[in-house]
């Protein structure tokens, strides 16, 4: 971890984990974020793409706004200055594939853009904030229901039931985020790196285009191999915040460490972890 948020702290906090991205092709995860939206800006990850050399990759959304088509999706990455920093690839914009998830109660598939085995390396770097529905995103969303394909995505929030996506169970949601996002680890096979930037900590989504004005402070930069303890340690860091009321009544009030709990029993990650500093020191932590 660190407390610094600019371009030089997230390639340390990137060259800190001594796991390289390594492969002909590296894709770098993001959101690219409604307009108006808390999205991680270029000039801030700019760096840390180039120096991996990575493709930007996204899918498009299933509930219509600026990125629900690839065309107007690309459009908006390139308003948003993506395209001025490294290639963008919405990964769905050939359909799906299909990916097996093991050892879950509420999905045998997941369903991703059909771009996501195009490469060798993931590099997820996610914006830490609140969700309208999930609670909370981070890595494990950003694994899951990021890297779904459109259809991918409504099968999640639908809990499997091929449902109407908005009306499906909560638990089920939360419990197929973590199952997708195990069946995108299990077929990366450790090709995967996780990043979480904790600025702008609105209790919205940046898939929302007029989220709330964040009301508490930014608190930095967290990276690890494990997404579970990553995601962890970011809710941590949010419930010791002496600010952090109103996000944390965002996350209790959709049951959203459940998808933590859910991903540990599955084995995706454990929630316990040990949280460096960059200035070397360190601190135990456990869900």
């Amino acid at each position: 971890m660190t407390e610094e948020i600019s371009p030089e702290s997230l390639l340390a906090i990137y060259e800190a984990l001594d796991y390289p991205a390594e492969g002909e092709s590296v894709a770098v995860k993001l959101s690219t974020g409604e307009n108006g939206s808390n999205y991680l800006r270029p000039e801030l990850i700019g760096e840390l793409v180039q120096a991996v050399n990575g493709t930007i990759v996204e899918c498009n959304t299933a509930y219509g706004g600026n990125r629900a088509s690839t065309a107007y999706h690309l459009q908006l990455a390139e308003d948003h200055g993506y395209t001025e920093i490294a290639p963008v690839d919405i990964m769905d914009a050939d359909g799906s594939m299909t990916l097996p998830v093991t050892g879950g109660n509420r999905i045998t598939e997941n369903y991703v853009g059909s771009h996501f085995a195009d490469y060798d390396f993931y590099v997820v770097l996610s914006h830490f904030k609140g969700h309208a529905m999930a609670g909370y995103g981070g890595a494990i969303k950003n694994i899951s229901i990021g890297i779904a394909s459109s259809e991918g995505k409504a099968h999640i929030h639908s809990g499997g039931t091929g449902g109407n996506m908005w009306s499906g169970e909560q638990d089920a949601f939360l419990e197929s985020m973590a199952e997708a996002g195990k069946s995108v680890a299990d077929y990366l096979s450790g090709h995967i790196l996780y990043i979480n930037v904790m600025n702008r900590l609105s209790v919205d989504c940046d898939c929302d285009g007029n989220p709330a004005e964040p009301d508490m402070h930014d608190i930095g930069i967290l990276a690890s191999l494990d997404p579970v303890a990553l995601d962890q340690a970011c809710i941590d860091l949010v419930y010791a915040a002496e600010d952090g009321a109103s996000l944390v009544s965002r996350i209790e009030s959709r049951n959203g460490l459940l998808t933590l709990e859910h991903a540990e029993e599955i084995g995706l990650g454990k929630r316990n972890y040990s949280l460096q500093h960059l200035d070397g020191t360190e601190r135990q932590g456990q869900g």
